[in-house]
């Protein structure tokens, strides 16, 4: 069985690699690297499909040194342990540490991070860890004080062409094919500046297709890939596609449609605290203050899935998404906040209203900065009617209450304490 596209294109020197010239370029910081033959310990921090993982092996092949590889969605702390006395016994072979690649390096828990910090600091492996997200949140600070990030970009639309034309023309496979490109809009489009995704799909529609010319623009890319949602790349493509529907899913009260879309999730390979992310920001926007008790769990589900880690992770995801799909509903916290933010880019920086500025000063004192600000601790109910937005915006209403027990509590106490105005 022939290879996929993207593992036959796989470059092997920098000279065939594709993109980050910011990076690999004449005269960029890891071409300098590589040529002195000297590199320490770095991460790759990137969307997929930019070449992370190509660029570990080629330097490692560049340097002709050992490289040993794990993946954090099946290493635990002892697999890390291994590699680790596996190149202690290489380090007596070669001038240079091996290279201990690491992909996903920010599913690694603080254990397994923590079984690093050794080996890092003493030389035994270099580091090169790979991360879609940013390391500053996902990576532990000793280790990531060792380790200088490096920011790959997608491929732009020039970068794609090129990846396009060579596959076409030195390819084995490809080049046998008569291949007309007509448009390239929806084949970059679909790509999303990722080398594989794109190479996944050049390779799906030319295997469809069995024509003696070969035709693709963009009416073509588009009902193939309508066609095979999934065929191309079933870790990637769909990515967006399933989180909006679960997230729509949630928001729509359905709890068993948002368990099947978490499902596809976890089946799939989806990064947990990706999944976790949305589930807070969910609770905030779509659920809010009909129930602000959503919002702690679903930022407890993400404090615990650092600590319990995978595949027990699933059960927290699983019962904090229950919870937000059956809670009541209520967006007037990010619709308020929409509607302050449209306020203030229309009328500017209005002045704080003297009563409610601090006088940590004498002079501002003088300038009457704080004075007739009444304390509302001071009064009954701690509360006191006084203004406190700028006196241009006296009668303005950003924050709308919506039909829900919880509001319709806030709203009541409100009006006790301001009458007519709520």
């Amino acid at each position: 069985m022939s290879q996929p596209l993207a593992e036959r294109m796989r470059p092997h020197s920098l000279e065939e690699y594709i993109g980050q010239k910011h990076l690999v370029g004449e005269g960029a910081i890891l071409r300098r690297m590589i040529e002195s033959g000297r590199v320490p310990s770095f991460l790759l921090w990137g969307p997929p499909g930019v070449g992370k993982t190509t660029l570990a092996q080629i330097i490692a092949n560049s340097l002709e040194i050992p490289f040993y590889t794990l993946s954090a969605i099946n290493s635990g702390v002892k697999d890390v342990r291994e590699v680790i006395d596996q190149a202690k016994k290489n380090q007596f072979f070669s001038t240079n540490s091996p290279i201990l690649f690491i992909d996903e390096i920010h599913r690694f828990s603080k254990s397994q991070q923590d079984s690093l910090l050794n080996a890092v600091e003493t030389g035994v492996v270099t580091l090169i860890g790979a991360t879609t997200e940013n390391p500053s949140f996902e990576v532990i600070s000793p280790l990531l004080s060792r380790c200088q990030t490096y920011v790959l970009k997608p491929l732009d639309k020039k970068d794609l062409e090129e990846l396009v034309q060579r596959a076409i023309t030195e390819d084995e496979e490809l080049k046998k094919k008569n291949i007309v490109i007509e448009e390239n809009n929806a084949l970059f489009r679909f790509a999303g500046g990722d080398a594989r995704k794109l190479l996944n799909i050049l390779d799906l529609i030319v295997e469809a297709d069995l024509s003696e010319t070969i035709i693709i623009n963009d009416k073509i890319v588009t009902e193939r890939l309508q066609e095979n949602p999934a065929s191309y790349d079933k870790n990637g493509e769909m990515h967006y596609d399933i989180i909006s529907a679960f997230i729509k899913s949630i928001r729509g009260s359905d709890p068993d449609a948002a368990i099947y879309w978490l499902a596809r999730m976890v089946a799939g390979g989806e990064d947990p605290a990706f999944i976790a992310r949305r589930l807070v920001i969910s609770a905030a926007e779509d659920i809010g203050l009909a129930n602000p008790n959503a919002l702690l769990l679903a930022n407890a589900c993400f404090d615990a899935l650092k600590k319990i880690g995978w595949p027990e992770g699933r059960i927290i995801l699983a019962e904090t998404t229950v919870y937000l799909a059956t809670s009541p509903k209520s967006n007037s916290a990010y619709l308020s906040i929409d509607a302050a933010l449209d306020f203030v880019n229309r009328t500017g920086n209005l002045p704080v209203p003297l009563h409610l500025r601090n006088a940590p000063t004498k002079l501002m004192k003088e300038l009457n900065y704080g004075k007739d600000y009444k304390y509302a601790h001071n009064f009954d109910n701690n509360f006191v009617n006084q203004d406190y937005l700028p006196n241009e915006a006296k009668n303005q209403k950003f924050w709308e209450p919506q039909h829900n027990a919880q509001e319709a509590k806030i709203v009541e106490h409100l009006k006790k304490l301001w009458k007519d105005r709520y």
